[in-house]
């Protein structure tokens, strides 16, 4: 564990907390307030800078990835991932952006699974399914947070007790997430839980990625990546069927680089299933790489702006989601509109539905066990 270091300095009103901090590499962060919920609670914010300009914001509500400014291929920097100015928008919104996603990202079938003979039943909030962990998940909830620093990064880690019976999870589960900036130009989440009963777990982060800046137009053109010769199809319920099934010869092959849009309104029951009425892509993508975190597992360019973005995680899975449900009503940062199709996720996870799916690998975390999960986000432009 990463010790932590704060310095508190008044800026104003006691409201308006910040920190400012450093280390050699040129790694700064700064604390200051983002806020309250509507019951009062106070929500903070968490702006961690490198020396080439990069900048990533988390806020303790949903211990969410708030901004992320990266620079494209003349220097300009602009937010990529689509979220809100306040933490009304957050607590209104539906749509997790840059949220942590707990207990279990994904779908649920029924909102229910078995554990040791014993049925465990999560709230429906996706018509039949249990989506997320439920309406009341980690998005929804305050996290606590500390600076955490070292001297290759400067970071944030979050902490959040989620108790026995919360969404009807069982066991008491300590979760923590830590979110570090490199000089890299590398963003890496790092996910640790803990339960005293057996349980399970399936985490994410959910960022809607724009690599022409959020707001920017759709994600059509921009160039995509998967390193996964598989996908895990899925019923007219979004829920899986079971099997692997390979991409080869279907709108799901993205071996290549491929732009979004080549496929995406291709006649394909699962595209319809994903997105009736235009299609879209909205599946689980059975990764290559296996865990093995030093291999490429995605990768998305956009051309226009020449900024990439390379993924690697422990997971095996991630979900690609091309925010089908984006309709233009929703405005983010800066009163910009979100467009249909506007963006892109790359959720690194187990597959969804995972206890009902015994072929699947298993989601599920004992007392004594430590659940980890890591993902490198890293930016280049060119």
């Amino acid at each position: 564990m990463l010790q932590s270091r704060h310095l508190l300095s008044g800026l104003g009103l006691s409201l308006m907390i910040a920190s400012l901090s450093a280390n050699a590499a040129g790694l700064t962060a700064e604390h200051k307030a983002f806020g309250k919920t509507n019951d009062g609670t106070p929500v903070e914010q968490y702006i961690l800078r490198n020396s080439h300009g990069m900048q990533a914001t988390v806020i303790t509500y949903g211990a969410t990835l708030q901004a992320l400014k990266v620079a494209d291929k003349h220097g300009k920097f602009d937010d990529v991932v689509l979220g809100f100015d306040d933490v009304q928008g957050y607590q209104k919104g539906t749509a997790y952006f840059g949220a942590t996603i707990g207990r279990f990202g994904n779908r649920l079938a029924d909102g229910a699974f078995e554990l040791d003979g014993k049925r465990y039943q999560v709230p429906q909030n996706d018509k039949s399914n249990a989506l997320h962990g439920g309406p009341q998940g980690f998005d929804k909830k305050v996290w606590k947070a500390k600076e955490t620093k070292d001297k290759d990064s400067v970071g944030v880690t979050l902490t959040y007790l989620s108790a026995d019976g919360e969404m009807g999870f069982p066991g008491n589960l300590s979760t923590e997430v830590t979110y570090r900036l490199t000089e890299n130009n590398e963003l890496r989440i790092d996910y640790k839980a803990s339960t005293d009963k057996p349980t399970v777990l399936n985490l994410t982060n959910h960022s809607y990625f724009n690599l022409a800046g959020a707001g920017n137009g759709d994600i059509l053109k921009q160039v995509a990546t998967l390193n996964a010769s598989h996908y895990t199809p899925v019923t007219a319920k979004l829920i899986p069927t079971g099997e692997l099934a390979p991409v080869a010869g279907t709108p799901m092959d993205f071996t290549k680089a491929t732009a979004i849009g080549t496929h995406i309104k291709a006649d394909h029951p699962q595209l319809k299933f994903a997105e009736p009425k235009q299609g879209g892509f909205d599946f689980n993508w059975a990764l290559d790489t296996k865990g093995d975190i030093s291999k490429v597992a995605t990768e998305v360019s956009d051309p226009q702006s020449g900024r990439t973005l390379q993924l690697f995680t422990t997971e095996p899975g991630v979900q690609f989601y091309t925010s089908n449900f984006l309709d233009g009503t929703v405005k983010g940062k800066g009163g910009k509109v979100y467009p249909h199709w506007g963006a892109f996720t790359l959720e690194t996870q187990h597959y969804p539905d995972s206890p009902n799916q015994p072929g699947f690998p298993s989601t599920r975390l004992d007392p004594g066990q430590t659940y980890t999960h890591s993902v490198i986000l890293k930016f280049t432009a060119k």
